[in-house]
C-alpha cells in the first residue's frame, strides 16, 4: 500500500497510513492483558521466532535455475519391469515429463523398488519411453555405481547422443551412509571411485548432474529445517573436497552436484528453506571463489508426515507441501501419492498425486512468477533466520574430526549428527503425544469408521546379498557398460567390499506412527472397544468435554457413542447412567462435565460407577477436587496437554483385560 500512487488509489489520502505502532494497540486492546509472547509469537523447531505481522522487506533474490515450469516428476517403484512400464507409460501420458528410477535398495523405494539385474530388464521397464524427450533421474541407493553405470550402457545400446539427454546421475554414497550405515570401502577409496565414475560418464559425453546430496535420510530421521540445511552444505562440501582431490576442478566439481530437499507441510518454513538454501549454496560457491551458479533442486513431499489411517488427509498434505516447493523454487518435483505410506501405490493413487502438480501449474499458474516470495516480510526473515541458523548447523558439522575423516563425514561416524537429530525427534514425539502438534485424521478428529484404500498386491523386495571379498575384480567403468551391452548381469560389475566404513543408520519415522500403533492395537482385540461417556448436566454442560473425549479415545481406536445425557428434573439421574452404562460393553467409563457439575455430582457419579465395575476417569484437570474424585474412584484425568499417547494405551490395556 506504501508503494501505491495518488493515481493508482485516489481516495488514499483520505485514510490514515497504517502503522506497526497502531496495529499493536489494536491488538493489545483485543488481548485484554494477555502477554503477546505468548499468545502470538511462536517458535519453530529450530528456535526462529514466527511474528504474527511482518513489514515488507527487499532482500537478495533466490532464483531457480532455469526460470518458468518445475518438471513433475514421478517413481518408477514397481519390481516387476512389466508393471513398472506400465505405470511409467501412464505417467508419462497423464502430464509428468520426468522419471525417477528408484532400484531396489533404494531408501525412498521404501522396501520395493526396481529389480534390474541387467540391460534387458531396464530396457524392458523403459519400454515405449522416448529418453530424449524427457528427463530421467536416479534414487540415490547401494550400488548406485553399478545402477548408473547400467543406466548409461541402455542409453548407448539404444543409440542416443548422451549429450543430448538430461540425466541425474543420483551419486550420493554420504546420503547412503547416512541411512543405511554402511559403505563398501574407506571414504578416501569411495570418493576415488567417484571421481572415476564421473570422469567415465563425463567422457562418454554425459553432462550430469551426477551426485545428489539428498538431505531425505535426516528430514525422515526428525532433523529440523536447519539440520537439513546444514546437513546439504556440509555434504556438498564434503563432495567438492573429494572430487577437487581426484583432479577434477572446483568448476567441474560444483557443476556435477545437485540437491534433493524434502518439501514439507508448513508453508512458510518450507518455501523460507529451499530458499534459503539457494543463498546458502552461492556463499559456500563464493567461498571456494567460484562465480556463483544457480543450485539444481529436485523436491519430493515429506515422508514423515505421511499418515496410514485415514490417508485421504494426505491429499491436503502433499497439496500444501507441493506447492511450498513451487513457491519456494524447486526445479522438479515429485509427490508422494496419498497410499505411500501403506504399499506400493496404484494408478490411482499416482495419478492424484501427478495432478496435484499439474492443477498448481496449469490452473493456479504457480510458475508465472520467479521467486513470488521475494520481498514478502514474513518469508524473507524467516528465508534470513534459516540462512543464519543453516550457515551455524553447517559450521557445527565442519568442526568435527574423527580417525582420518572430517565434516559430515566425521560427524556421522562419532554419533554427532545422529545424536542432534535423536534430540529433536523426542521433541517432536513429545509434542505429537501431547496433540501440541495436531495430526488430522490420525490424532484429531480421527475417523474409526474408514474404509481401506487400494494398494498394488506385491510383497516387498527381498535385499540383495552384497558381494564377498575376491568374489569379483574391479573394473574400470568403460568396461563395465561396455559388459553390460554385451549382456553381462549386475552381480558382475559389484566391486567387492573391503574395509567396510560403517555408522549408525538414520531411522526412517512418520510422525503418526505412535497413534497408528494404538490403533493397530485396538484393531487387534476381538471387538472394538468403547468408552462410556458419562455424561452430566445438560446437553451444555458437557458437550465441550464429552466432544473432547471423544475425539481423544477415538485416536487411540475407542468407540465413544454419544447419547442427550442423564439430566432429570435440572439432576443427573445416576440410576438411568449406571443402566446406560452396564448396558455400553464398556469397562472404562468418562466423566464428562462442566467443572459446576463435577464439583456438585462428580463425586456421586463417580463411586456409582465404579461400584457398577467401571474404571472411571473424568475429562478436565481436577484442580482442587482431586483429592475427593481420586477417593470417590476416579483414577486418571484426560486434559489439553496430557500425554495422549501414554493415557490411550492405558485405556487399552484396560479395554484388554
Amino acid at each position: 500500500m506504501n508503494s501505491a500512487t495518488s493515481s493508482d488509489l485516489p481516495y488514499l489520502d483520505a485514510f490514515p497510513a497504517a502503522s506497526r505502532e497502531a496495529w499493536r494497540t489494536a491488538v493489545d486492546k483485543v488481548l485484554k492483558g494477555a502477554d503477546f509472547e505468548k499468545k502470538l509469537v511462536g517458535r519453530s523447531a529450530d528456535g526462529i521466532r514466527i511474528e504474527p505481522l511482518y513489514e515488507a522487506a527487499s532482500g537478495e533474490r533466490a532464483f531457480r535455475a532455469e526460470a518458468g515450469r518445475w518438471h513433475v516428476a514421478a517413481r518408477v517403484d514397481h519390481p516387476q519391469a512389466e508393471e513398472a512400464r506400465r505405470l511409467a507409460l501412464a505417467e508419462l501420458e497423464g502430464g509428468a515429463d520426468m522419471l525417477t528410477i528408484a532400484f531396489a535398495g533404494a531408501r525412498a523405494a521404501r522396501g520395493y523398488g526396481l529389480v534390474a539385474d541387467d540391460i534387458a530388464t531396464l530396457d524392458s521397464a523403459l519400454d515405449g519411453v522416448m529418453l530424449d524427450l524427457i528427463r530421467l533421474r536416479l534414487d540415490p541407493a547401494p550400488q548406485g555405481r553399478v545402477n548408473a553405470l547400467m543406466l548409461a550402457a541402455l542409453i548407448e545400446k539404444r543409440g542416443h547422443a548422451p549429450g543430448e539427454l538430461s540425466v541425474e546421475f543420483g551419486f550420493d554414497p554420504i546420503g547412503v551412509l547416512a541411512s543405511h550405515g554402511s559403505l563398501a570401502a574407506p571414504w578416501p577409496e569411495v570418493g576415488r571411485r567417484l571421481a572415476v565414475v564421473i570422469a567415465a560418464l563425463k567422457q562418454r559425453g554425459f553432462k550430469g548432474p551426477f551426485v545428489t546430496v539428498d538431505t531425505r535420510p535426516y528430514h525422515e530421521a526428525g532433523a529440523t529445517e536447519a539440520q537439513e540445511l546444514g546437513a546439504a552444505l556440509a555434504t556438498a562440501l564434503a563432495y567438492l573436497r573429494a572430487l577437487e582431490a581426484q583432479g577434477l576442478s572446483l568448476q567441474e566439481a560444483r557443476d556435477a552436484i545437485a540437491f534433493t530437499l524434502v518439501a514439507d507441510t508448513d508453508e512458510f518454513m518450507t518455501v523460507a528453506k529451499f530458499r534459503a538454501a539457494r543463498l546458502l549454496w552461492n556463499r559456500v560457491q563464493q567461498a571456494c571463489g567460484l562465480e556463483p551458479k544457480p543450485a539444481t533442486i529436485h523436491a519430493e513431499t515429506a515422508w514423515r508426515s505421511l499418515t496410514r489411517r485415514d490417508p485421504w488427509v494426505n491429499l491436503l498434505r502433499g497439496t500444501v507441501a507441493a506447492f511450498s516447493a513451487g513457491v519456494g523454487g524447486a526445479d522438479s518435483l515429485t509427490v508422494q501419492p496419498f497410499t505411500a505410506a501403506l504399499g506400493l501405490p496404484d494408478l490411482f493413487a499416482r495419478r492424484v498425486a501427478r495432478n496435484t502438480q499439474l492443477i498448481l501449474l496449469e490452473e493456479s499458474n504457480l510458475w508465472r512468477v520467479a521467486d513470488p516470495a521475494a520481498g514478502a516480510g514474513g518469508f524473507e526473515a524467516l528465508t534470513q533466520a534459516l540462512c543464519e541458523q543453516g550457515w551455524s548447523r553447517f559450521q557445527d558439522l565442519e568442526r568435527e574430526r574423527s580417525d582420518d575423516l572430517q565434516g559430515v563425514l566425521a560427524a556421522l561416524a562419532n554419533g554427532h549428527v545422529q545424536q542432534g537429530i535423536a534430540r529433536e525427534r523426542v521433541a517432536s514425539a513429545k509434542a505429537i503425544a501431547t496433540r501440541r502438534v495436531p495430526i488430522t485424521g490420525t490424532s484429531e478428529f480421527p475417523n474409526i469408521r474408514e474404509n481401506p484404500v487400494s494398494v498394488l498386491e506385491i510383497a516387498p523386495v527381498e535385499k540383495a546379498a552384497s558381494p564377498q571379498p575376491g568374489s569379483t575384480a574391479e573394473r574400470n567403468p568403460g568396461e563395465i557398460v561396455k559388459a553390460f551391452i554385451a549382456g553381462a548381469r549386475r552381480p558382475e560389475a559389484l566391486i567387492p567390499p573391503s574395509q567396510r566404513l560403517r555408522v549408525e543408520a538414520l531411522p526412517a519415522h512418520r510422525l503418526a506412527e505412535p497413534f497408528e500403533a494404538l490403533r493397530d492395537k485396538a484393531d487387534a482385540l476381538p471387538q472394538r472397544p468403547v468408552v462410556f461417556l458419562a455424561t452430566l448436566g445438560s446437553i451444555a454442560d458437557f458437550t465441550a468435554r464429552a466432544g473432547f473425549a471423544r475425539n481423544l479415545f477415538e485416536a487411540g481406536g475407542f468407540s465413544a457413542p454419544g447419547s442427550d445425557g442423564f439430566a432429570q428434573n435440572g439432576a443427573t439421574d445416576l440410576d438411568a447412567l449406571v443402566g446406560a452404562f452396564r448396558s455400553s460393553g464398556a469397562k472404562l467409563a468418562c466423566l464428562c462435565g462442566s467443572d459446576t457439575a463435577y464439583a456438585e455430582e462428580g463425586a456421586a457419579a463417580a463411586e456409582a460407577l465404579t461400584k457398577a465395575g467401571a474404571t472411571v476417569w473424568l475429562a478436565g484437570r481436577p484442580g482442587e477436587s482431586e483429592a475427593a474424585l481420586n477417593k470417590a474412584g476416579v483414577s486418571s484425568f484426560i486434559f489439553m496437554g496430557c500425554d495422549v499417547v501414554e493415557t490411550l494405551d492405558r485405556a487399552l490395556a484396560i479395554a484388554a483385560a
